[in-house]
């Protein structure tokens, strides 16, 4: 069995004395993982880092076996180490998309999205939102998508919607929330593409992605903790939308 693909790099674990095992994000074969011989080398060690994107081939005795990879770089996101909000960034993208993807299920259209955002992350004005939207991007890939289209109460496009159903996800109108709206959970305006996102309103849409990634996917999920390399990541917008 044998494939050829392009994918972001998505950790690594020593195996052996002289091997990886990686797991790559492939627009083709989904989430993968193989043995990369001679990975901990001083050579490969610096190709292999999380976020890298990285032209590999996949090859195994049958479909099912763990297989080998030959790994060759094509591009570098070293330079995050140098700044702990984008490092902060990379680590959570990369930390959900092992967490959330089925093993070798492809998702081109998330695929992209996860291309794009990682290519933002040395734009520290704009890439906090579109992390927000990545990830109701991925809520929505993994069948919990929000739906903020109309009030779900009052039935209709609205424009003072305000509110989202902590349970269905579906926004709710000022006026249809009434005496429930203590129990709903806010709706901040740039969920709705509505004004220039400030980072309070990106940690307000922080908390609503976290709540349907905790309560509503990680469940099916196993209901495994989400990561903690996305709790480091809401501390720092947080810090920063305090700072500002």
């Amino acid at each position: 069995m044998e494939w050829r693909d392009q994918g972001i790099l998505l950790g690594s674990r020593h195996h052996g004395e002289t091997s990886v095992i990686i797991e790559v994000f492939t627009p083709e074969h989904g989430r993968h993982a193989g043995v990369v011989r001679g990975g901990a080398s001083r050579r490969m060690a610096p190709v292999l880092q999380t976020g890298a994107q990285v032209d590999v081939e996949w090859r195994a005795r049958l479909e099912d076996h763990l297989g080998t990879f030959r790994v060759e770089p094509l591009k570098s996101r070293a330079w995050v180490m140098g700044d702990r909000l984008a490092l902060a960034g990379l680590n959570a993208v990369c930390a959900l998309l092992r967490f959330t993807l089925p093993e070798r299920e492809a998702h081109g259209k998330l695929y992209r999205k996860s291309m794009i955002l990682l290519d933002l992350l040395d734009q520290p004005d704009i890439w906090p939102l579109a992390y927000l939207n990545w990830e109701m991007a991925l809520l929505e890939e993994m069948g919990f998508g929000l739906d903020l289209r109309r009030c779900a109460v009052m039935g209709e496009k609205a424009n003072d919607l305000s509110y989202i159903s902590p349970k269905t996800g579906r926004a709710v109108s000022r006026a249809g929330a009434g005496d429930w709206a203590d129990r709903l959970l806010p709706l901040p305006p740039c969920l709705l593409g509505d004004g220039p996102a400030p980072d309070t309103e990106i940690v307000q849409g922080l908390d609503v992605t976290g709540h349907f990634l905790r309560h509503h996917l990680a469940p099916h999920l196993g209901d495994k903790p989400l990561p903690d390399a996305r709790s480091r990541l809401v501390d720092l917008v947080t810090a920063r939308a305090g700072a500002g």
